[in-house]
C-alpha cells in the first residue's frame, strides 16, 4: 500500500498550507474551543443513536445492528471540481442505460466484438425473461450510484458501477441535517449546495416513470422492502417517510385484475411505480426463487405486460458486474462516440491467462475482489494481507480464475477526520447519487464520503468499519 504521506491530502498540500476549497472552513475551526468540538463530537453519535441510524451486519456473534461513525468534518468540493465530475457521470449513466437496452435487444456490443458474449452467458445478473422487454420509458437504471476516488488535484477514477439497489442516500441527507443541526453557523459563512431537496427529486423522478397502464391522476409509488431485518431496512423506511410514498412488503401486494396491487383500508389499490429494495432473485417466486417469500407472484408477468413500473428494472445487476467494468471504457466510447471523462482504474481480467499470471505473480501488491461481490467482502488487499492470506487467496485464483479482477493498490485521497487528538488524515471514497427518468438525468451535489477510519486502511464500507462525513459542493 501507498504510504500515507504520499497520498493526496484534500484538505492540506504538502507544506501544510490549507488548499482554498478548505480556507474559509479552516478558519471557522481555528476560531472553535477544543472543548466545544469534542462536545459536538459526542453530539452527532448522540443523534445518530436516536434516531435509529444503524447498519446491520450479518455473521457476526455480536449485536446485530451496529451505529455507522460519522465525522464532523466535511469532504469539500469545489464547484469547478463538481461540474466536471457531473459530466463524466451523466456520460457515463448515459451508457449504462445503453448498453442495458442493447444487452437485451440487438447485442450490438457483442455482435462489434467490443464484448465477450460469455461475460452475458455466465453472468446470474443476466435475465434470460427481460430480452425483447423495454421498460417504461426505456429506463433501467432509475437510481445509480457511482463510486468515485480521487488520486490526486485532478485525478478522479471509477472504481465501481451500482446499478442495481445502490444504497446509502439516508446517510446523506442525515449526515446534512445532522452538520446543519450542529453548526448553523458554518452554513451561514459557507455556501454549500444543498442536497435536502433529494426525496422531493426522486419523488418526481419515479413519477415520470408511470407504465402504459397508468390511467392519469397522480401515481402511485411504493418502496418495497425486505422487511425490518434488513440492513437497509432504515433507509427504506426513510426515503418511504420523505417521498409520502407507501413502505411496502411483499405479504403486503398482491396481483388483481392484472395490476400489482396494495393492501388499504379500503381494500387494495394499485402501484404505478415500485421502487423496489429486494434482489431479482427474490422478485416474483413465480419466475425466480421459488421459496422467495420477500416479493410478489405473478408480478413479472405484470411489468412485462405494462402494467407497473419497477425501479430499478431487473436484470440491471448486470451493469455492477466487476468484470463487465473492466469493459466500461469501451462501452462509454461505444453507446456515446466519446471517450470517457471520468477513467476507470487499471483492471487485470483473471479469466484471461496472460493477466492471471501477471496477477498471481504480484499478488502481494494488488487488490483483488470478487466479480460479484459487494460490501467489501471477498475481496483481497494485497499490502495489508498476510502470506497465508494471500496464499490461500492464491488457490481460490487458480480454481476459478474467472470469478475474479485485480486492480492495482490505488493511493486514494484522504480527508482528516477529528479525533482528541486534532485532525488525522484518513482514506475516503465518494457515492454521487443519480436520477434517471424520460425528463432527463439528476444528480445530487455531492454524495455520500465513506471513510476509512483506522489509520491507514484502504477499505471504506461501512460493513468493515468504515464511517461516512458530510460531503460539501461550494456554491460559485
Amino acid at each position: 500500500m501507498s504510504a500515507e504521506g504520499s497520498t493526496f491530502d484534500e484538505m492540506f498540500d504538502g507544506n501544510g498550507n490549507t488548499r482554498p476549497a478548505y480556507g474559509e472552513y479552516c478558519r471557522w475551526f481555528g476560531e472553535q474551543p477544543g472543548e466545544f468540538l469534542n462536545r459536538k463530537n459526542r453530539e452527532a453519535d448522540d443523534t445518530f443513536r436516536r434516531t435509529g441510524i444503524t447498519f446491520n451486519v450479518y455473521g457476526e456473534n455480536e449485536a446485530e445492528e451496529r451505529l455507522i461513525p460519522f465525522d464532523m468534518v466535511p469532504r469539500i468540493i469545489t464547484a469547478n471540481e463538481w461540474r466536471r465530475l457531473s459530466r463524466g457521470i451523466e456520460q457515463r449513466v448515459r451508457a449504462l442505460n445503453s448498453f442495458l437496452y442493447d444487452l437485451y435487444h440487438r447485442q450490438e456490443i457483442v455482435r462489434a466484438g467490443r464484448l465477450p458474449e460469455r461475460l452475458l452467458r455466465a453472468n446470474d445478473a443476466w435475465l434470460a425473461n427481460m430480452v425483447g422487454f423495454t421498460p417504461p420509458g426505456g429506463i433501467y437504471t432509475h437510481i445509480v450510484g457511482i463510486d468515485l476516488v480521487r488520486t490526486g488535484p485532478d485525478e478522479f477514477f471509477v472504481l465501481e458501477d451500482n446499478a442495481r439497489t445502490p444504497s446509502g442516500v439516508s446517510y446523506m441527507l442525515e449526515n446534512r441535517e445532522t452538520m446543519m443541526a450542529m453548526f448553523p453557523d458554518l452554513f451561514s459563512r459557507i455556501a454549500v449546495e444543498s442536497v435536502s431537496n433529494y426525496p422531493r427529486r426522486l419523488a418526481r423522478s419515479l413519477a415520470a416513470c408511470v407504465p402504459p397502464a397508468f390511467t392519469g391522476g397522480k401515481p402511485t409509488v411504493a418502496v418495497l422492502t425486505p422487511g425490518i431485518y434488513n440492513s437497509a431496512y432504515f433507509e427504506h423506511a426513510f426515503l418511504a417517510d420523505q417521498m409520502g410514498a407507501e413502505l411496502v412488503e411483499g405479504s403486503d401486494l398482491r396481483v388483481v385484475e392484472g395490476r400489482v396491487q396494495m393492501r388499504t383500508t379500503r381494500g387494495y389499490k394499485p402501484i404505478d411505480v415500485l421502487y423496489r429494495r429486494v434482489d431479482d432473485e427474490f422478485l416474483d417466486p413465480l419466475t425466480f426463487n421459488p421459496d422467495s417469500v420477500l416479493g410478489v407472484p405473478g408480478i413479472m408477468d405484470v411489468y412485462r405486460a405494462g402494467g407497473i413500473t419497477i425501479a430499478n428494472a431487473p436484470g440491471t445487476g448486470v451493469a455492477d458486474d466487476k468484470a463487465i467494468y473492466s469493459f466500461m471504457p469501451d462501452i462509454v466510447e461505444f453507446y456515446t462516440g466519446e471517450k470517457p471523462l471520468l477513467p476507470n482504474v487499471q483492471t487485470w481480467r483473471c479469466a484471461d491467462p496472460d493477466s492471471l499470471a501477471y496477477v498471481l505473480d504480484n499478488l502481494a501488491e494488488l487488490v483483488v475482489k470478487e466479480v460479484h461481490g459487494s460490501g467489501g467482502y471477498g475481496m483481497l488487499i494485497g499490502p495489508t494481507a498476510s502470506k497465508r492470506e494471500i496464499a490461500a487467496f492464491r488457490d481460490k485464483l487458480k480454481a476459478r480464475p474467472e470469478n475474479y479482477i485485480a486492480q492495482p493498490t490505488l493511493a486514494l485521497s484522504t480527508c482528516p477526520i477529528y479525533t482528541r487528538a486534532g485532525l488525522a488524515p484518513r482514506h475516503v471514497d465518494l457515492r454521487p447519487f443519480v436520477l434517471v427518468s424520460p425528463e432527463g438525468i439528476d444528480i445530487t451535489p455531492g454524495g455520500l464520503t465513506r471513510v476509512a477510519l483506522k489509520k491507514g486502511s484502504l477499505v471504506v464500507n461501512s460493513s468493515q468499519g468504515g464511517g461516512t462525513k458530510d460531503t460539501w459542493v461550494l456554491k460559485d
